[in-house]
């Protein structure tokens, strides 16, 4: 099978000159398939840690420290307002300098955190000051007799959040957090800008050294709007497994 598709392709190539060498090539294959793996890498983990983010962020906002309260509101205030290729910048040429070396077991001296760390870093701190908003969005949604009531039960105020405020907020904030999730995916094309091996970066090296721009853009376009589509699917189960009538509708 794997044979066919690639003569298919190749012969593709000598009959009309379109050059997917991604798909007979097993060389542009392997580089491609491992650009995927690191997209896939960047884009699982830091959707998880931006929901970290955006949970914990939203409930020291919601706090009665005022000193928690302004450095939760200063962190969204800076990462909801610059861009994240600039943020992606600072950390890794700006911060990232400042940091000392360690030694590496070959005795060459190496940065603590690596360019796909700081990505991941980055990426997760812009994602998480847009979930934090979501999240506050959701907990004032919550009606405040239902908080009282956990009270009530004996519930502190964590354990409130946790099982009580924050399940109920996160029906009513999910199609808001949707959005910010599938943009993040998006986002971390931007990787590219520090050399972080990822699809965009893998398939620049392709086309330029085999002259077949438009074929690995298309290849490039086809790539994202599969793994945006997965992700659009398994959030949108993901809300009507959460629905609960009264909720968010």
């Amino acid at each position: 099978m794997i044979a066919t598709i690639q003569a298919w392709f190749q012969q593709l190539y000598e009959t009309t000159g379109f050059n997917f060498t991604v798909f007979y090539d097993p060389y542009d294959w392997d580089r491609y398939v491992a650009g995927l793996r690191m997209t896939l890498l960047l884009g699982i983990s830091t959707i998880l840690a931006s929901l970290v983010i955006g949970a914990v962020g939203a409930l020291l906002q919601s706090g009665p420290s005022r000193v928690l309260r302004a450095l939760v509101n200063g962190f969204v205030v800076v990462f909801r307002n610059t861009p994240p290729l600039v943020q992606i910048f600072f950390f890794y040429f700006g911060l990232g300098t400042l940091l000392p070396d360690i030694r590496s077991a070959d005795g060459l001296r190496a940065p603590i955190l690596n360019n796909v760390q700081w990505a991941i870093i980055s990426l997760s701190l812009f994602a998480g000051a847009f979930n934090v908003e979501i999240f506050r969005s959701g907990i004032e949604a919550v009606p405040r007799t239902t908080v009282e009531a956990a009270e009530a039960l004996g519930y502190t105020r964590f354990k409130a959040y946790r099982y009580v405020v924050l399940p109920l907020a996160l029906r009513v904030c999910l199609p808001a957090l949707n959005n910010n999730l599938i943009n993040l995916l998006k986002t971390t094309t931007l990787a590219y800008a520090i050399a972080v091996p990822e699809t965009l970066y893998a398939v620049k090296q392709i086309w330029s050294e085999s002259q077949n721009v438009l074929e690995m853009m298309l290849v490039l376009l086809a790539t994202y709007a599969v793994l945006v589509g997965v992700l659009v699917w398994i959030m949108h189960r993901w809300e009507r497994a959460l629905r609960i009538p009264g909720y968010g509708r």
